[in-house]
């Protein structure tokens, strides 16, 4: 029976897919990720913003440098597991219970060792920097309650993500009603810290509450020695990828911070995020496309590339639809959004845009390394992008400040997500299918690149 969200699409497109249950179940899960991450964008945005003003540029930064601080361990939190755990289910369900009983006491561990890792680091590079020390501690004890984010795994494998949308909307919603609070009681810059803690563990707590009202028992999980090594080894190459992909996101802002100040970091912050806000909507394609694509693989060969290439399709028109407005309205978008403090950062947001053309296809090719067994190049293109943006930052960042860091990330991508597939002969054929696409489109993106790094300062 077709779905009743089915009589509202106009007829050319209801006929398509009428009688198509795998489909109309990759789009509804799709629009139902859509919508949270819409309501993520509407509230977070909104709410992120007051606290940014409320805040300023130097505190605002100092909470930024805590999360990227954080974020550069947080690959020992998940560990890699997601994408081998959600293929797993989807093979073989009969594994459920036990691999995400196994899949959750492992990133348990991973947790505690990224709180200390954290903690650790920290107190090594900032002696005596107590605020730097409670909020990293604070945050990075959050990684115990995302361990639950197992939950989605199995939301993830069964195309059924409405119900995990229920529970982060309900814990984004009640963390951004407390915020708003804070920021009415003139709060310090701690409790923001605890507001990100807090939203982690009223997401766990949703989707416990959602599993278990599908008559799902988490008490029926269980570990097993044998499926915790089966887990690890294949998601190994994706836990060290992880780490340095975490490495060259978030390590810019760990050297801006370092030096040029927190001031200039909460500049850069605010701008980056305007530039990075957009990346959910791959992700969510990704993660509602991904079983088709594998069940494609097991079938069909040349329908699995067919449906690669379509995707790498949309990938770049997404890029482009975000990239020339933002580009053109970098200036007006920062001052509307952040206030007149915040100014300097639309040079940042006029460049780091760009560099949506690369993540988001990126995102397709690391599931293709996947499907093809080529795992390792995830990591090699990741040790590669990591080495290029520390290398740009440290020669970027003392000559051009903040916009510096911001044409790091956009050379990082370009070369790791892109000029990579050349230089291997097993990942050429994803090359040539990328370059399809990317040669279309070429003229747009270096007029669109051109017009931000000389007229960025300008506007």
């Amino acid at each position: 029976m077709d779905p009743y969200w089915l009589k509202w699409l106009p007829h050319p497109v209801r006929r398509r897919i009428e009688g198509r249950v795998h489909l109309q179940a990759i789009l509804g899960n799709t629009s139902w990720l859509f919508f949270h991450r819409v309501v993520r964008i509407v509230v977070g945005l909104i709410v992120g913003v007051w606290v940014a003003r409320y805040l300023g540029p130097e505190r605002y930064g100092a909470l930024s440098y805590a999360i990227a601080f954080v974020a550069l361990f947080s690959a020992c939190a998940s560990l890699g597991l997601e994408s081998v755990v959600i293929r797993d289910i989807s093979r073989n369900p009969a594994c459920t219970e036990e691999s995400l009983g196994t899949a959750l006491a492992l990133r348990l561990a991973g947790a505690l060792l990224t709180l200390v890792l954290s903690v650790f680091v920290i107190g090594i590079l900032r002696p005596g920097d107590t605020r730097a020390l409670g909020m990293v501690a604070i945050i990075a004890a959050g990684t115990f309650f995302q361990a639950f984010d197992v939950i989605d795994f199995w939301y993830q494998s069964t195309v059924q993500s409405k119900f995990v949308v229920y529970a982060r909307s309900a814990a984004l919603l009640a963390i951004s009603a407390a915020k708003v609070v804070l920021i009415v009681l003139h709060a310090p810059l701690v409790a923001f810290a605890w507001a990100v803690l807090g939203e982690a563990a009223l997401a766990a707590c949703g989707l416990a509450l959602a599993y278990r009202s599908m008559a799902h028992r988490p008490a029926r999980w269980h570990f097993n020695w044998v499926r915790a090594r089966e887990l690890l080894g294949a998601s190994g190459p994706l836990f060290l990828s992880g780490a340095f992909v975490l490495l060259y996101i978030r390590i810019d802002r760990i050297m801006i911070g370092e030096m040029l100040g927190e001031e200039q970091l909460g500049i850069f912050s605010g701008a980056a995020q305007l530039a990075e806000v957009w990346y959910f909507i791959p992700m969510a394609i990704m993660s509602s496309v991904f079983p088709s694509i594998v069940a494609a693989k097991e079938v069909d060969e040349a329908r699995y590339y067919r449906r690669l290439g379509k995707l790498y399709l949309v990938m770049v028109w997404l890029a482009l639809a975000v990239a020339i407005p933002m580009t053109l309205f970098a200036a007006p978008i920062v001052e509307l959004v952040f206030g007149s403090a915040y100014r300097a950062g639309a040079g940042v947001l006029a460049i780091q845009c760009w560099a949506g053309l690369f993540i988001f296809s990126g995102l397709v090719s690391n599931q293709w390394y996947l499907l093809e067994n080529l795992s390792r190049y995830t990591l090699y293109r990741h040790v590669l992008g990591a080495g290029i943006n520390i290398a740009m930052n440290i020669a970027l960042i003392p000559r051009y400040g903040i916009n510096g860091a911001a044409i790091a990330t956009i050379v990082t991508q370009f070369a790791s997500s892109y000029l990579f597939d050349l230089v291997n002969r097993p990942t050429r054929k994803l090359f040539r299918i990328k370059s399809r696409y990317f040669f279309l489109f070429l003229p747009i993106t270096i007029h669109g690149l051109s017009k931000a790094t000389n007229g960025g300062d300008a506007r």
